[in-house]
């Protein structure tokens, strides 16, 4: 069961080939995890999605409250008897049918789509995990990259190198060479006491687990946290790497080329998401 502009609906046959998200990419999207039941950080994914609205040039309706939105998302999740469990929710927002580039209305539709999943609360797997550095294509620098669009070839190209050459994941690189991001997350890089995450003005994604892991790093006496960009060079030197995402949580690198690293502060970090969680 889906919903489409506030209707359950039994099939997912609701898009038309006119669908501006499938004929231009005018559309973003949203990734939401749901813990028994329990929407995460849903005040930080309402509001990333209201800039990006406003950024993308589309009509924010009246009613698109933060409270209408997510009894939207308890609706679908119960249509689908998913309400007291955990899913990933995709709510997915695109510019109304009509026009070339240039459209016809500002107006917008919504659509959100649940999955069931297994993890609960956030776990650090053990399994390797193995990255390189994507070079086929790069990020370009801009306010647009920090977006949840539906322009997202760079990522599924990646995706199908990493397939090719038995990585688990791979760095995406801006016009720069800097590293940004991973095709899934983004990147937090630890040397001694220091931890640096590329910031946005190098074109990475606005992640809502980006912001919470530096919550949490800002809170931590012994580190320091830095918004600066990531050469290639220092992945080698580094004593540790994670990617974050809200669906994962933190995901560990365990090797790069011929560099393996360990994951204490991931551990840590990941034991103080789980807490937040639970007493927010």
């Amino acid at each position: 069961m889906i919903n489409f502009n506030a209707n359950i609906l039994d099939n997912n046959t609701v898009l038309t080939i006119n669908n501006r998200g499938f004929a231009y990419g005018d559309a973003l999207f949203e990734t939401i995890k749901v813990s028994n039941g329990k929407i995460l950080f849903w005040e930080d994914h309402y509001f990333r999605l209201m800039a990006s609205m406003r950024i993308m040039r589309m009509e924010i309706p009246m009613n698109f409250t933060m409270e209408y939105l997510e009894a939207e998302i308890q609706k679908t999740l119960t249509a689908n008897t998913l309400e007291n469990k955990s899913a990933r929710v995709k709510l997915f927002i695109c510019r109304n049918d009509g026009g070339l580039y240039l459209p016809e209305t500002n107006h917008i539709s919504f659509a959100i789509t649940v999955k069931s999943i297994d993890q609960h609360v956030y776990q650090l797997s053990n399994n390797q995990y193995e990255v390189d550095l994507f070079k086929d294509h790069y990020v370009s620098t801009s306010l647009l990259s920090t977006l949840k669009t539906n322009n997202k070839a760079i990522n599924v190209i990646g995706n199908i190198y990493a397939k090719e050459n038995k990585l688990q994941n791979c760095f995406l690189l801006n016009t720069d060479k800097q590293i940004v991001e991973a095709l899934n997350g983004n990147v937090f890089l630890v040397k001694g006491n220091t931890i640096k995450t590329p910031p946005t003005t190098n074109g990475c994604l606005k992640g809502v687990m980006r912001k919470q892991i530096i919550d949490l790093v800002e809170k931590l006496p012994d580190y320091n946290l830095e918004e600066s960009p990531i050469s290639p060079f220092e992945i080698q030197k580094a004593d540790e790497i994670f990617i974050t995402n809200v669906i994962v949580g933190i995901q560990s690198i365990t090797k790069y080329r011929k560099k393996v690293f360990k994951n204490d502060l991931a551990t840590v970090l990941i034991n103080k998401l789980n807490i937040k969680i639970r007493l927010g």
